[in-house]
């Protein structure tokens, strides 16, 4: 004879079996490997760095208008805007995953009218219910658990991407506006060489005229002008694309943004320098989008979870009341329903949907550590790549000072030869066009040392912490 004891014991008997297995279903470590992280850096660290924080970075250079730009470029581009949605959808399904563990309680309203022309029928039939149903699923095996623990990761994951995406904001809108400023300052080398080239020009004629020079060298001069007039054209075309990718970047009126740009015409924003740390580990850990590829990789483990535990038993509990009602051949019958118990739903065969849906699961958490891995070799790549243009780019501006400073010179001898007829022309033109390029490679050298300050800050994740992930604080 089976005893109310042993009925209550006999069903728990599959339960327990099960909660022997869970080992099964225990996800791999959601920790990143920490053996690709390299030891070292290999380039040279710049010298003369402060230990400043890089959050008010922008506000250090010498122009207030790049961090004003930068700042517009945050509050307006749809970019950041786009990272911010997908912040909410995540932490949505945070709540959606969570919902799932919780007890759920809907109204069921019905009613239906039927007849029939059987044998022995009464007739028409008319019938009317309203009940109350909870359900609330006993999560035995932390499926739900693993769910609401891959949709925080990928939350945090997205926090992570909003402020990465706010570092390659401003990093952009700094790289546009430096090469608007280097573009000034090219076009002003180029201006003031035209100037000189048509005086040189209408000079040369002049002498043409007085028989003091030959006619071909005044053909020589004026072809000079015309080229020095065509690089100044060109040169103009390349700032107004700059202006209109700010504008872009900014999403700042053309106008206005001209208006602001006009006082600081041609001149380079001078960043203040900051520390890296030697040890790479500590450096990396401030990248958003590392911190991203971690938390990615924790999603994936409690996916693997999930997936193991949906491979046990379910057990819910479930309850009804409400109110019933069936009228038949003119006779009304209701009355109070209710009802309630637990319910066990174990899988037995499925043709190996939950078997195969591990694997995926566990083939995601791989390909999770593996985009991890690659994320980290690429920003170790990126601070090393700038910290050697840093470092190229410090040494080469003092040589291309020198150069620039020794042509100059030489041009403006070769000028007063001319006037006192002492220098030939191809002389002049010569040492012209050495000065020119010369300039011009000054300004270049001193834009890439600057864009390697940018690239720098980049790659070291601009001053976002670790600390902050959760929060969509300023990070700049």
């Amino acid at each position: 004879m089976t005893t109310t004891s042993d009925r209550l014991r006999g069903p728990s008997l599959p339960l327990l079996a099960c909660l022997l297995f869970t080992a099964c279903a225990s996800p791999p470590p959601a920790q990143p490997p920490a053996d690709t992280v390299p030891p070292q850096w290999q380039a040279a660290l710049p010298h003369g760095g402060e230990a400043a924080q890089l959050a008010g970075w922008w506000a250090r250079f010498d122009d207030p208008l790049l961090a004003q730009l930068i700042d517009t470029a945050q509050r307006r581009n749809p970019t950041l805007a786009q990272a911010a949605a997908r912040i909410a959808q995540a932490r949505a399904s945070v709540r959606i995953a969570g919902a799932a563990a919780r007890p759920t309680l809907a109204a069921n309203v019905g009613a239906q009218r039927s007849d029939n022309d059987l044998p022995g029928t009464t007739g028409l039939q008319t019938a009317g219910s309203a009940t109350l149903d909870a359900a609330w699923e006993i999560d035995l095996f932390g499926a739900t658990r693993q769910a609401v623990a891959a949709a925080q990761a990928r939350a945090d994951g997205a926090d992570a991407q909003w402020h990465n995406a706010r570092v390659s904001l401003a990093a952009e809108v700094a790289g546009a506006y430096v090469g608007l400023r280097s573009c000034e300052a090219v076009l002003e080398v180029y201006e003031n060489d035209a100037r000189s080239g048509g005086q040189t020009a209408s000079l040369t004629q002049q002498k043409v005229d007085a028989g003091f020079e030959a006619p071909a060298n005044a053909g020589l001069a004026r072809a000079a002008a015309a080229e020095a007039a065509n690089r100044v054209v060109a040169q103009r075309a390349d700032c107004d694309l700059s202006v209109k990718q700010l504008a872009a970047l900014t999403v700042e009126a053309e106008p206005v943004l001209r208006g602001l740009l006009a006082e600081r015409r041609a001149r380079l924003p001078q960043p203040a320098s900051f520390a890296v740390e030697a040890v790479p580990a500590q450096v990396l850990a401030q990248r958003p989008d590392v911190a991203a590829a971690e938390r990615e990789i924790a999603a994936a483990s409690a996916d693997v979870g999930a997936a193991h535990a949906d491979r046990f038993p379910r057990l819910s509990l479930t309850g009804s009341i409400g109110r019933a009602g069936v009228r038949v051949g003119g006779d009304t019958f209701d009355g109070r329903t209710w009802s309630f118990g637990p319910a066990l739903l174990a899988p037995l065969v499925d043709g190996g949907r939950r078997v195969a849906a591990v694997d995926a699961a566990q083939g995601r958490y791989d390909e999770a550590v593996a985009g991890w891995r690659e994320r980290v070799l690429a920003a170790a790549r990126e601070v090393e790549e700038a910290l050697v243009r840093l470092e190229a780019a410090q040494r080469r501006e003092q040589d291309a000072q020198r150069a620039a400073s020794g042509y100059a010179e030489f041009l403006a001898a070769a000028q007063t030869q001319w006037q006192v007829g002492t220098g030939s022309l191809l002389d002049l033109e010569q040492a012209r066009r050495s000065s020119l390029g010369a300039d011009a490679a000054l300004i270049q050298v001193r834009r890439e040392r600057v864009a390697a300050w940018l690239a720098l800050y980049k790659a070291v994740g601009g001053g976002w912490q670790q600390a902050a992930a959760g929060t969509t604080g300023d990070s700049n």
